[in-house]
C-alpha cells in the first residue's frame, strides 16, 4: 500500500525574528497545502532546514504537523542520518508523535558502501512498523543508492516502500523501474522531472514548487493519472522556468524568498543559509509574476 500518490510538498519550516519556529506562520502554510490539493506533506525535509534544527526542535515540528494536518493527508517526517542510531532515534520518536511514515535520506560525508547503506536503512526501518521512503540525493550527500540496493532493500524489508529519487539521472531510474517490477514506489525528488518519472512508472513527487504552487503541482500529477498526459506535459513545461529560478541558488533559500514575496514566512534562514543574491531573486520575482502566482 503507497503511502501516497501525486504531489508531496516538502514544506518549508518558516521562522521567527529570534530564529524560533514561527507555529502560527507554519499552521497557515499547512492549511493553505491541504486547500491547494496537496497529497501529503512532507516535513522537516531538507526544504524544511532540518539540517539546522534541534533534536528537539525537529521532534516540536513534527508534532505539531501532525497535529494540525489532523489526519486529512499523510504526514512524513524526516528522520535520515548520518549516524544510524541517530536515524533510529529520530524514526522512533517520529512514529511515537504519530506520523504516517518516514524519509530517510543517505548517510551523507560517511559516503558508505552499498552494502553499509543497506545495513543502515534496513536497521532504521526495523526500529519502526510505519513505511519508509529511501531519499537519494547524491549531489547532497555524495553518495548513491544503486537501483540494485534500492531494489533489495524494497523486496528484503517489508516497510520501506519506495524512493524520492532525486539524482536527476534518468537512466538509473528506468533501471531501477525495470528491476522493480512494480515493488518499489518510484517518487520524482526533482520538479522538472515530475512527467518523466511519472513516464516510467513513478507514482508522484516530493516537491518544492509545491510550497508556492501546491494545486499545480498536484494538477500535473492527476492529469497524468486521469490520461491527460498531453495537459500534464503542458503544465510541467510551463513550470520549468519558475522551477529553474527556485533552484537558482541553493534550496531552500530562493523557496522561502520566494514564500516571503507572497506573505507565507519571513524572509529568515539559520546560518549558513543566507539571503539570496539580488540579481537571483529578481529573476525569482519575475518567473513567480510569469507564472501567475505573484
Amino acid at each position: 500500500m503507497s503511502l501516497f500518490m501525486g504531489a508531496a510538498v516538502a514544506i518549508v519550516t518558516p521562522f521567527n525574528e529570534d530564529l524560533s519556529v514561527d507555529y502560527d506562520q507554519f499552521a497557515k502554510n499547512i492549511e493553505e497545502q491541504i486547500a491547494g490539493e496537496t497529497d501529503a506533506i512532507v516535513v522537516c525535509g531538507t526544504t524544511g532546514e532540518a539540517a539546522t534544527l534541534s533534536q528537539k526542535e525537529h521532534l516540536d515540528a513534527i508534532e505539531f504537523c501532525v497535529k494540525q494536518v489532523a489526519g486529512r493527508i499523510p504526514v512524513i517526517a524526516g528522520t535520515g542520518s548520518n549516524c544510524t542510531e541517530e536515524g533510529i532515534y529520530m524514526s522512533t520518536e517520529a512514529e511515537k508523535r504519530g506520523v504516517d511514515g518516514l524519509l530517510l535520506v543517505t548517510p551523507y560525508y560517511n559516503k558508505a558502501t552499498q552494502k553499509g547503506l543497506f545495513i543502515h536503512f534496513k536497521a532504521i526501518a526495523e526500529s519502526v512498523k510505519i513505511p519508509c521512503i529511501l531519499y537519494n540525493v547524491p549531489s547532497r550527500t555524495g553518495v548513491n543508492i544503486t537501483p540494485e540496493t534500492c531494489v533489495k532493500l524494497c523486496t528484503e524489508v517489508e516497510n520501506i516502500v519506495g524512493v524520492k529519487e532525486a539524482s536527476g539521472n534518468i537512466s538509473q531510474i528506468a533501471k531501477l523501474a525495470q528491476l522493480a517490477k512494480g515493488k518499489v514506489d518510484i517518487y520524482s525528488g526533482n520538479d522538472d522531472q515530475v512527467i518523466p518519472i511519472l513516464s516510467l512508472g513513478g507514482i508522484g513527487v516530493i516537491s518544492v514548487l509545491s510550497n508556492v504552487a501546491p494545486k499545480q503541482t498536484h494538477d500535473i500529477c492527476q492529469k497524468f493519472f486521469d490520461g491527460e498526459v498531453k495537459e500534464a506535459r503542458d503544465m510541467q513545461l510551463a513550470a520549468i522556468p519558475l522551477i529553474d529560478a527556485l533552484f537558482c541558488e541553493v534550496n531552500p533559500i530562493p523557496v522561502k524568498k520566494a514564500m516571503a514575496l507572497m506573505g507565507k514566512c519571513k524572509e529568515i534562514y539559520r546560518s549558513p543559509l543566507c539571503e539570496m543574491d539580488e540579481a537571483h531573486a529578481k529573476l525569482l520575482e519575475t518567473e513567480m509574476r510569469n507564472y501567475g502566482i505573484l
